[in-house]
């Protein structure tokens, strides 16, 4: 694919300084780009070197224009530069010789299944009955769909995902491998020595733009639904257990682990293998280190570490004391035997 600077400054919105006629053919890392490729620098390290980059375009910062280079200026360099690699690499579209309006005839599909236009539908999917989907929906090889199910436009589903019965998925949410939307929740009612299976009867709602990583499990809700609102990204192995409900723009890194029933604000990170206990609500704009296991619920705006988290800083002094303990407990030993001799 060839594409002037000019162009790639109309669809990132940004303006440029230098030859608005030069073609790229892709992009690169500041140190890897060549002549026709276009890169970015978002930091002084990156460009106090722009001139040394061979990249035939570089996306910065609006505010510096200096170079010999083609530059293009943007509000923020990192998303712009996303936005260019999107459009030097689009989503594949599989491509089935033996399909009839893009569904393979090696796909099963159940009774009263209605789509719309430019559907993909690969060898051995699985859809069950009185599905719904939207227009451009892409399903990969391998996938179960169940009955009643819902998917929005624009949605792309990768190989080996399951979508359980009467689950909702909103419109340009991207599902990565191996992921199981819709799996019973975790409850037992005790009986004795035994456990008696409390019916899981809700959903999982997913809404519009969420991107969820490779084998995340989502749980269906006891009653009423599971909810991962809008623009909420996770990463591979993600696990949210019953009657969670994960707020808007949210990140949750890899092995993050929602107990039942808990309430995650908008614009919340959750770091990698942090556990959320039960029935509490983590605020919005919270920020949950690694490995942190919250026990209890935490306002908005602050930043908790540890197992029990606490608050970051407090953490930190912790983390310095903990070293020192051993040293402390022989010290406090020998005191005691002074004071037992007093």
């Amino acid at each position: 694919m060839k594409i002037s600077l000019a162009k790639i400054a109309e669809a990132v919105g940004g303006s440029f300084r230098g030859n608005s006629e030069k073609i790229i053919t892709g992009v690169a890392s500041f140190n890897e780009a060549s002549a026709d490729h276009i890169t970015f620098a978002d930091n002084k390290k990156l460009l106090k070197r722009i001139d040394d980059t061979n990249a035939g375009a570089v996306i910065v910062q609006s505010g510096f224009e200096k170079s010999s280079k083609n530059i293009l200026i943007v509000d923020n360099a990192r998303v712009s530069f996303a936005k260019t690699m999107a459009l030097f690499h689009t989503p594949s579209r599989p491509d089935y010789s033996n399909s009839i309006d893009g569904i393979c005839s090696n796909a099963y599909i159940g009774n009263n299944f209605v789509c719309e236009e430019d559907v993909s539908i690969a060898p051995f999917v699985v859809i069950g009955n009185n599905v719904v989907l939207g227009k451009n929906v892409i399903l990969h090889p391998n996938i179960v769909v169940g009955d009643d199910v819902v998917i929005g436009d624009d949605v792309l589903i990768y190989p080996n995902v399951t979508v359980l019965e009467r689950c909702r998925i909103g419109n340009r949410v991207i599902i990565h491998a191996g992921s199981v939307i819709g799996s019973d929740g975790y409850g037992f009612a005790p009986d004795g020595d035994k456990y008696y299976k409390i019916p899981q009867t809700g959903i999982v709602q997913i809404d519009d733009d969420v991107e969820i990583g490779a084998c995340n499990t989502i749980d269906r809700a006891t009653l009423g639904k599971t909810w991962i609102r809008q623009g909420v990204k996770t990463d591979n192995l993600v696990h949210i257990a019953h009657n969670v409900t994960v707020g808007e723009n949210t990140l949750l890194v890899a092995q993050v682990g929602i107990a039942g029933s808990s309430t995650i604000g908008k614009h919340a990170t959750i770091a990698g293998q942090a556990a959320i206990s039960g029935h509490i609500t983590v605020g919005n704009n919270v920020t949950v280190g690694p490995t942190a296991g919250v026990a209890k619920s935490v306002p908005d705006n602050q930043i908790v570490s540890g197992a029990p988290a606490m608050p970051h800083r407090l953490w930190l002094r912790v983390q310095r004391i903990i070293p020192m303990l051993p040293e402390l407990s022989k010290k406090l030993s020998e005191i005691e035997k002074r004071l037992n001799k007093m």
